[in-house]
């Protein structure tokens, strides 16, 4: 009679573990298409749009957005903090694996 039971228990425990088919949360940008920009030519634009500053001008703090800002309650990070912050508590950057694994939502 035991084994009927854990016979039992054990086809209940393989129906729990069925994945049931559901919308992705996150989406990543599909980059597979779009040609990586070259640094040099990028600079070499941003240069010539850039207007020309003789060194006699003096330089404008930039505009402020319109209407008050909200900031979040409690004390703002300062560099200090995000540049002391342990190495095992930093966001590890994601590969593009990872990426298409989380896009996809799991395995193909």
């Amino acid at each position: 009679m035991g084994s009927k039971v854990s016979g039992k228990m054990a086809a209940a425990s393989r129906v729990v573990q069925v994945v049931r088919p559901h919308a992705p949360l996150i989406k990543f940008p599909d980059r597979k298409g779009i040609p990586r920009p070259n640094v040099q030519e990028a600079l070499k634009v941003l240069a010539a749009s850039l207007p020309q500053i003789s060194p006699s001008a003096s330089v404008s703090p930039p505009p402020r957005p319109p209407g008050p800002v909200s900031r979040l309650p409690g004390t703002p990070d300062s560099i200090d903090v995000v540049r002391d912050l342990p190495h095992k508590y930093r966001r590890r950057t994601l590969a593009l694996d990872e990426m298409d694994y989380i896009q996809r939502g799991g395995p193909e």
